[in-house]
């Protein structure tokens, strides 16, 4: 059985630098990464990959054969790689015995809640080739510091996760810079657990440009609330202990840890990551740090 995780999220979320950052952080604990680059669009890669889609099909390409827009480029790659998934699972194969997966996909949001063709070619994978994969859902955490920008983070997370069907972790990426956007409504882990959305609601009502969307934004957060499944974790990617409570929980979510627990704690004894999990005090150490810059800057001014 293999392991490994499907990067997902919108343009801009960071799953690039995070497959980046995340193959260096495996292969420091004993692992061997296989990155697969799935973004015809993403020429200028700061890994090296183990398979590179654009040696199939560029997106370029498609857009001056076809007179397509970067939108339905993608689209039309994805459907091209679906039709040609043979392509990829020969690439595959030869990596299933020692390797764990990284698959970078594309960031257009269509491809996972909308259009069937990336989680087909997911599910392709998984029973042909026995995969355990992840999802991982990145959003930028500076959408927490506009509340109706974060009801949409939210409405796309949920979207996602009913429609890839995978086992899912949404994670708040970039959280090292969210200090930077503002000050936020509430403290992070109102954020980070969604607690009860209609807190929001004021701060919603303030802005101008969402008073007549009022009646509409709160069925939405009442939608999210009643499926109660979303939430998040942290992540700052340069964080060597942020990295490692994220991997231990992905590990749970595709049956890594299971399948090897000795194995498990021999690569975490390698480097010197905390105990605790469920990156609750990574939470509150970045939630102290924000508030202590608030209480220094109102003291200031």
């Amino acid at each position: 059985m293999v392991f490994g995780q499907v990067v997902i999220g919108p343009p801009g979320s960071g799953k690039t630098t995070y497959c980046n950052g995340m193959s260096q952080f495996l292969q420091l604990i004993g692992r061997k990464v296989a990155i697969i680059n799935l973004d015809p669009a993403n020429d200028s890669l700061p890994y090296e990959c183990a398979i590179n889609i654009e040696d199939l099909i560029k997106l370029s390409d498609v857009m001056t054969e076809h007179s397509l827009g970067p939108n339905g480029g993608l689209v039309y790659c994805m459907d091209y790689l679906e039709k040609n998934i043979d392509w990829l699972e020969a690439k595959l194969v030869p990596l299933l015995k020692d390797h764990y997966f990284l698959f970078d996909f594309p960031g257009q949001v269509e491809l996972f809640f909308l259009h069937a063709n990336a989680k087909n070619v997911i599910t392709k994978l998984i029973k042909s080739l026995n995969l355990r994969l992840t999802a991982m859902h990145l959003v930028d955490a500076h959408l927490c510091s506009d509340p109706g920008k974060y009801v949409s983070a939210l409405l796309l997370s949920l979207s996602t996760m009913l429609h890839m069907e995978l086992p899912h972790i949404n994670v708040l990426s970039k959280i090292d810079l969210i200090e930077n956007y503002g000050k936020l409504a509430f403290n992070l882990d109102f954020y980070t657990d969604v607690l009860d959305l209609s807190y929001l609601q004021h701060h919603l009502d303030q802005d101008p440009r969402s008073a007549k969307y009022r009646k509409l934004t709160k069925e939405l957060c009442e939608v999210i609330d009643n499926y109660s499944i979303v939430n998040f974790t942290t992540l700052d990617i340069q964080d060597k202990e942020s990295v490692g409570n994220l991997v231990k929980l992905i590990d749970k979510s595709n049956g890594y840890i299971f399948a090897g627990i000795e194995a498990s704690a021999v690569e975490f004894s390698k480097i010197a990551i905390g105990p605790t999990d469920w990156d609750y005090y990574r939470v509150a150490a970045v939630q102290e740090k924000y508030m202590k810059d608030d209480e220094d800057f109102d003291r200031n001014n």
